[in-house]
């Protein structure tokens, strides 16, 4: 495992340092470490950085650009056709046969075995405890890691949560209902955007719709090769734009533009921002990845749920959209060609704990709402939440109000500092 220490920037509060648990699963984290040093995890203590098993700086590298490269492909196919399911289903197969031909045991990259690796460095590097700060599938991993290794965690803080007793792949239907429906009351809530755009909630059901039936291609360049990439925008691939834009808290406040624009027939722009939401090649870790999401939240929910969760979220959504997963088109045939056990039902017990714990959510996020946040509190004693109005997916990254109360919180987490969260509102929508 790659392991980094950032020494603290300025005078050191206390010895006990602060570890990073990244999300992904198989993010790179020590390659964007200015952006935890940005949010001031190291101004008064040590920060630790950790790429994964399997992640882009550890050993193996169980990196797939094929896999990298069909996802931009995907940009330009039906989103949800099964031609297209066969290309993603081979794509993944080839990523599969490139590791197991290495002689790597798949089975091997879950979140169990990531959370004894944490315990064993933490016992490596000499501390008798830390602080955790962890986002998305890390906290999944921190829960997991606070059951391993309880008496090594001094404090934790869960910024979007995955509850690893409830994350199913038709539960994330009801994260992106609970996001869609924050930004669609947010922009109904001031009188410009909502004069501007009327009902944005209607109309984007109606757009899903109509582009399911009808969808439109459309050309943008590439800032990267500067060469025309082919965009099509179907129903499927619209909603999983807007997921996707949890991921882009500062142009929140352009979305009901964008989706005005499409409507008006001019889909280059919302083509440009799915084409942004494309990682590049050869960064994500997909051992741990698909380890993951294959062992632990596919076996303990059906495809058939998934429609259902669709249909009880968006009841006017067509049938082909809800069929799949959003972020996550497809899984249960990639699960199925991964072909890993399932993890042990053990796995999925809630996590109780009374270790300190600040949990943060933005209230656009629609891959790990409000609802995920409010459940993991549930079982731990010692837990306060805090929703950041207006704020999508990793809030610590895009507040500096949440970068403040998480600070004060690893410095006194029995009384962290709340108050700047009170005042916040959500963005004013573009409606020029």
């Amino acid at each position: 495992m790659a392991v980094a220490i950032v020494r603290a920037a300025g005078k050191r509060l206390d010895s006990t340092p602060l570890v990073d648990l990244d999300g992904g699963p198989g993010g790179a984290p020590i390659l964007s470490a200015g952006l935890l040093i940005a949010s001031g995890l190291n101004a008064h203590r040590d920060l630790i950085i950790v790429d994964q098993r399997g992640t882009y700086l550890s050993h193996p590298q169980l990196t797939c650009p094929t896999l990298d490269r069909f996802f931009l492909h995907l940009l330009g196919l039906v989103y949800d056709a099964a031609s297209t399911r066969a290309e993603h289903v081979a794509a993944t197969s080839a990523c599969r046969a490139q590791f197991v031909g290495n002689g790597v045991d798949l089975a091997a990259y879950n979140t169990t075995e990531n959370a004894a690796d944490f315990a064993d460095l933490r016992r490596a590097l000499g501390y008798k405890q830390w602080n955790i700060y962890s986002v998305s599938y890390g906290t999944d991993l921190a829960l997991k890691l606070i059951r391993a290794d309880p008496k090594g965690v001094r404090s934790v803080v869960l910024d979007s949560t995955v509850p690893p007793n409830l994350v199913t792949f038709p539960g994330f239907w009801v994260q992106a209902g609970s996001g869609f429906g924050q930004l669609f009351a947010a922009c109904n809530g001031q009188t410009a955007c909502r004069a501007r755009y009327g009902n944005l909630r209607e109309r984007f059901a109606h757009l899903v719709d109509a582009l399911e039936s009808r969808p439109v291609t459309t050309t943008v360049p590439d800032p990267a090769t500067k060469r025309s990439v082919t965009v099509t925008i179907d129903g499927g691939a619209l909603v999983n734009w807007l997921v996707g834009m949890s991921f882009q808290t500062p142009r929140f406040k352009d979305v009901p533009g964008l989706i005005d624009q499409l409507a008006a027939g001019k889909p280059q722009a919302i083509a440009a921002s799915r084409l942004a939401q494309v990682t590049p090649a050869g960064f994500i870790g997909y051992g741990l990845t698909f380890g993951v999401l294959c062992r632990e939240w596919y076996p303990f929910s059906t495809y058939a749920q998934i429609e259902k969760q669709g249909r009880r979220v968006f009841p006017s959504f067509p049938a082909s959209v809800l069929a799949e997963a959003p972020q996550f088109t497809f899984i249960t045939e990639d699960c199925k060609a991964w072909n890993v056990p399932a993890a042990p039902p053990v796995t999925r017990e809630p996590v109780r704990s009374g270790v300190p714990t600040l949990i943060l959510s933005g209230s656009f996020d629609g891959v790990t709402a409000l609802p995920w946040a409010k459940a993991a509190a549930a079982s731990l004693a010692n837990s306060r939440v805090i929703l950041f109005p207006g704020v999508g997916h990793s809030v610590l990254y895009e507040s500096a109000c949440a970068q403040a109360v998480a600070n004060s919180f690893f410095a006194k987490p029995g009384a962290p500092d709340t108050k700047c969260a009170a005042t916040l509102e959500p963005p004013v929508f573009t409606t020029r």
